[in-house]
C-alpha cells in the first residue's frame, strides 16, 4: 500500500483558516480546493428530554442499575457485563455473549450445558450515546435519538429497556418477553434499598415503575461522554491539538468521501446505508439488519482506539481492516448475499481509501478521549456481583 501522500500544504495557512472560521466549536474552512463543513466539535454539556431532567439522584440511581446483575433474568448478565468502561463502554468481542455467559471482553464464553445463541450484533460503545442525532449544526433531540444499529428505538430511555425483554441478552429462559420487565420491577420493590432509591429520585408512591427504571438508566448513561479529544480541542482553536499528520489525515477524510456519511460532531448522519460488511461465521443465518435490508446505521467514529472490532458483526478485528474493506469491498469483500445494486451510491464513489490509510488512521486516532467515567460501584443493593459473572 502506497501510505505517503502526494498533495503539500502548509500547516500554518490551514490552522488560520480554521481559527478565523471557528464558532462555538464548528468550523467552515478550506482544504486544497474543497471545503470540509461538516466536521465540529463535541458540545461540551448533553441535552436531556424535557420529561427526564437529570439529577444527581437519578445518576446514581441508574448507575446501581447499570451495574446490578438483578435486571437479568437469570441474575448472572448487567448492563455494564457488554459495556464495561475497560473496552470503552463496548465489549473487545466481535458479537456479545449475554445470558449463561462467562467472563469478560475476549475472554468471555458460555457456561456448559448451553442452548443460548450468541448476541445477533457488535455490541456499541455507549460513550457519548448522550448526543446520538446530532447533526452538523450541533442540533439534536434526545427524545428522539436513534438507537441500535438497526434505529429499532429512540432515545436511551426507550433503549435501556429492550435487552431486558431480549432472550440471548438479558431474559434467558427465567421469564418471557412479556413478564420480563414486570418480573425485574417485583424484584427491584423487593429491595427496601432500590424502593428508597427510586422513591428519592422520582417521588411518588409508586416510583419502581418501568417508566422510571429506563429513565435512571437513561441519566446515567448521559454522563458517560468523552468530549475533549484531540479533534475536539483543534476544532474550537488549539492549533497544537492535532499533529501534521492527523491534518493530513482530516484532508483525506474529506477527499476520499467519507466525511458524506461520518460527519457532524459523533461523525455519523445517523442513517442507515447498505454496506454489504460480510457475515458473523457464528450466527446460524444471515443478518438482514433494518428491515430486512441489509442497511445499518452509520457507526460513529469516535473512540475507536476502545471499541475494537468493528462493524455490525464484529468481522474487523483493526482498522486496517476496516479500511481494507472499504478499498476491496465494492469488488470482492462484500457479503456475498447482497446483490451489488443493493450497495450503497456513497459507497461506489470511495476514493482510493487505502492509498491513504498512515494519514487516515492518524485522523481517526485524533478522535480519541480517554478521559471518561470509569467508575464501578463496589457493591450493587441485590447483593450480587456488580457486572454479573465477568470474572
Amino acid at each position: 500500500m502506497n501510505a505517503s501522500s502526494t498533495t503539500k500544504f502548509t500547516p500554518v495557512i490551514l490552522i488560520s483558516a480554521a481559527v478565523a472560521a471557528l464558532t462555538l466549536g464548528f468550523a467552515d474552512f478550506s482544504i486544497g480546493q474543497r471545503s470540509i463543513s461538516r466536521l465540529a466539535a463535541l458540545p461540551q454539556t448533553v441535552l436531556d428530554p424535557a420529561d427526564n431532567p437529570s439529577t444527581p439522584a437519578k445518576i446514581e440511581l441508574g448507575r446501581l442499575l447499570f451495574w446490578d446483575p438483578i435486571l437479568s433474568g437469570h441474575e448472572d448478565v448487567a448492563c455494564a457485563t457488554c459495556h464495561h468502561p475497560d473496552f470503552g463502554y463496548a465489549e473487545n468481542l466481535d458479537i456479545s455473549i449475554g445470558v449463561n455467559g462467562v467472563g469478560l471482553g475476549a475472554t468471555r464464553r458460555f457456561d456448559s450445558p448451553n442452548d443460548i445463541p450468541f448476541v445477533q450484533r457488535n455490541s456499541q460503545t455507549i460513550l457519548n450515546t448522550a448526543f446520538n442525532g446530532i447533526d452538523s449544526q450541533g442540533h439534536f433531540d434526545p427524545a428522539t435519538a436513534p438507537m441500535f444499529w438497526d434505529v429499532r428505538a429512540e432515545g436511551l430511555e426507550a433503549q435501556a429497556l429492550l435487552p431486558i425483554i431480549t432472550f440471548e441478552e438479558m431474559r434467558g429462559h427465567a421469564m418471557s418477553e412479556e413478564d420480563a420487565i414486570d418480573v425485574v420491577l417485583s424484584r427491584l420493590r423487593a429491595i427496601p434499598e432500590y424502593a428508597a432509591l427510586f422513591t428519592n429520585a422520582f417521588g411518588g408512591d409508586h416510583a419502581v415503575n418501568s417508566d422510571n427504571l429506563g429513565k435512571a438508566l437513561a441519566a446515567f448513561q448521559r454522563t458517560l461522554i468523552a468530549t475533549n479529544a484531540p479533534f475536539d480541542r483543534y476544532m474550537r482553536g488549539d492549533s497544537t491539538a492535532m499533529t501534521r499528520l492527523q491534518i493530513e489525515g482530516m484532508r483525506q477524510f474529506e477527499r476520499i468521501g467519507c466525511v458524506e456519511c461520518h460527519n457532524g460532531p459523533m461523525f455519523s448522519d445517523y442513517k442507515l446505508h447498505v454496506l454489504g460488511v460480510p457475515d458473523n461465521t457464528k450466527l446460524p443465518e444471515s443478518d438482514r439488519g433494518f428491515d430486512q435490508t441489509y442497511a445499518f446505521r452509520t457507526a460513529s467514529l469516535r473512540n475507536l482506539a476502545y471499541t475494537a472490532p468493528y462493524m455490525h458483526s464484529g468481522v474487523f478485528r483493526d482498522l486496517d481492516d476496516v479500511l481494507d474493506f472499504y478499498d476491496d469491498g465494492r469488488r470482492r469483500r462484500r457479503n456475498s448475499t447482497v446483490d451489488r445494486d443493493q450497495l450503497d451510491p456513497l459507497l461506489r464513489r470511495l476514493r482510493d481509501v487505502d492509498d491513504e490509510e498512515r494519514e487516515l488512521i492518524a485522523f481517526l486516532g485524533a478522535l480519541n478521549d480517554d478521559d471518561f467515567d470509569r467508575t464501578i460501584p463496589a457493591a450493587v443493593p441485590s447483593g450480587l456481583h456488580p457486572g454479573g459473572r465477568i470474572e
